[in-house]
């Protein structure tokens, strides 16, 4: 889709020397992502600036290596929200508050703020939805006007679906005329077509888009289907889409990208030296893109150790107690993912005994975590009533309880602890030997912490804070020494984790689970 298109021709261009940087506009009215249901938006994706924003940022930061922050990800909902808020103040002096010229140029303002604030070569600005959608046609009338204003210095690029009919064995060009013919109604000409398909375009098809379509032949950029997005680049290279944009703005294309690192990534994903099967255990299972950022983590900690993962999504309202063994047991490791409320919980709880029990690897991130100190609680301090307030709120033993901080908040939407936090490391401990130093900085997405009222008593039996952040008092990491790989994060790092820096948590996790593989054949 259009995040992969933009990161890959985004990696072209860093590759090349040029600095680089995306934005992703999106047509819904919620202010961000945070509310959203994964099952209608995927996963939200959080930056290091607390910004609660679309999936795809997880793509622009895996291609880049670059942070992303809350300026990469605009709404409709923030661009309304910001210009009411300027009516309210008296900004526009008595004058109408229309969609034209006040909501465009708010759009155009993120669009040169994004700009503005690192000195970039490129901003390469990637907008939701489909052409022809009633909520996009202000970012497109934005556009529009954003062209006419920067003439030779934007390049438009209209990403459409070639489909092939099986039953005739052809490519069928009509949708994508179509889809231009749409889009130049709303007064903006597509300089490049990248054209999604499942078959090879062969050049007449290529001239037959490029005539009716009013664009170069070699502006017809073919994007076939591929085994992994990380290809994307190698074959957006190949079809000459960053030549073909330098050419278009003038630029003169004296140096090649240089892909050879991740030519080297793709080599070791492609013929990996052997493989594990890892049990993801969550309650969004339907859904893959729900744990984008995981599942994408564990093919970067595959490659770190050339090893295959096999992720296997789990869902945690299917384990109880008497079908547990049957689910889990062929399992090399078990993650148990992120997320809220009760649904699900009693699953996950189980998955972490059955994972401390039988002494498989076990990494549990955020609610995962949480789920394993309730685990802990109950079994090993036998405190059967220990919960977490979230789910429980007069459980007896509250082990997770809600921040301070966070206690009477009305809304919901940006209220949890969200950015990125420092932590330090006690240097006996496996998080120090797999982060390698004492100071780290992770990326968070909650309310509720581990109540350390309980911590003497854990520490006592077995499961030691490994992690604190001295700031405010706050466990983030907790382990279980015994145990031959028992971590739990109250942290996400699988949005740390890009080609270029795969995050030591997964390549440390996968290496756990080559081990348990090999010792239990």
């Amino acid at each position: 889709g259009k995040g992969i298109v933009s990161s890959s021709l985004a990696a072209l261009l860093k590759a090349r020397g040029y600095s680089v940087t995306i934005q992703k506009l999106d047509p819904y009215i919620n202010i961000d992502p945070g509310t959203l249901n994964p099952y209608e938006h995927g996963e939200c994706y959080v930056t290091e600036d607390g910004a609660e924003t679309d999936l795809d940022l997880g793509h622009y930061e895996r291609f880049l290596n670059i942070p992303t922050s809350q300026v990469n990800n605009i709404t409709t909902g923030r661009v309304y929200k910001d210009v009411i808020e300027k009516e309210r103040r008296g900004d526009f002096l008595g004058q109408t508050v229309q969609v034209i010229p006040h909501i465009t140029d708010e759009i155009q303002r993120h669009i040169k703020l994004l700009g503005d604030s690192g000195n970039y070569d490129f901003v390469i600005i990637e907008i939701g939805g489909t052409v022809g959608d009633i909520e996009s046609f202000p970012f497109i009338e934005a556009i529009r006007q954003l062209n006419w204003e920067l003439g030779k210095k934007s390049v438009t690029i209209h990403l459409t679906l070639v489909p092939y009919l099986k039953t005739t064995g052809e490519l069928k060009t009509k949708p994508t005329q179509h889809s231009v013919k749409t889009l130049l109604e709303q007064g903006v000409q597509p300089d490049i077509i990248v054209c999604r398909t499942e078959h090879d375009l062969n050049d007449a098809l290529r001239r037959k888009i490029a005539l009716f379509c009013n664009v170069q032949p070699s502006c017809v950029i073919q994007s076939i289907d591929v085994e992994s997005i990380y290809e994307v680049p190698l074959l957006m290279q190949k079809e000459g889409l960053d030549r073909e944009v330098l050419r278009l703005i003038q630029i003169p294309t004296t140096q090649e990208a240089n892909l050879d690192y991740w030519k080297d990534f793709l080599h070791k994903l492609k013929f990996p030296k052997s493989n594990v099967t890892i049990g993801l255990v969550g309650k969004y299972v339907e859904l893959h893109d729900a744990y984008k950022s995981i599942g994408e983590s564990f093919i970067h900690g595959g490659v770190a150790n050339e090893c295959k993962v096999k992720l296997e999504y789990i869902h945690s309202e299917g384990i109880n107690e008497s079908n547990v063994d049957n689910k889990l047991k062929h399992l090399h490791a078990i993650l148990v993912a992120p997320g809220f409320g009760e649904r699900g919980i009693d699953g996950k709880i189980i998955s972490i005994r059955y994972a401390r029990e039988n002494k498989i690897p076990f990494l549990g991130i955020c609610l995962g975590m949480q789920c394993a100190v309730v685990e802990f609680a109950r079994n090993v301090l036998t405190y059967k009533d220990a919960h977490s307030t979230e789910v429980n709120p007069k459980t007896a033993f509250p082990v997770i309880d809600l921040m301070d901080d966070k206690d009477n908040i009305p809304k919901t939407g940006g209220t949890m602890r969200l950015g990125a936090y420092p932590c330090e490391l006690k240097e006996d401990s496996l998080a120090y030997k797999i982060y390698g130093q004492k100071h780290i900085s992770e990326r968070h997405r909650h309310r509720y912490e581990f109540n350390n009222k309980y911590l003497y008593e854990f520490e006592s039996n077995g499961m030691i804070a490994t992690g604190i952040n001295k700031n405010q008092d706050l466990i983030e990491i907790i382990e279980i020494p015994s145990h031959p790989f028992f971590i739990g994060v109250q942290f996400h790092p699988e949005y740390k984790s890009t080609v270029a820096k795969h995050h030591p948590l997964f390549e440390h996790f996968v290496k756990a689970a080559m081990a348990y593989k090999a010792k239990n054949k």
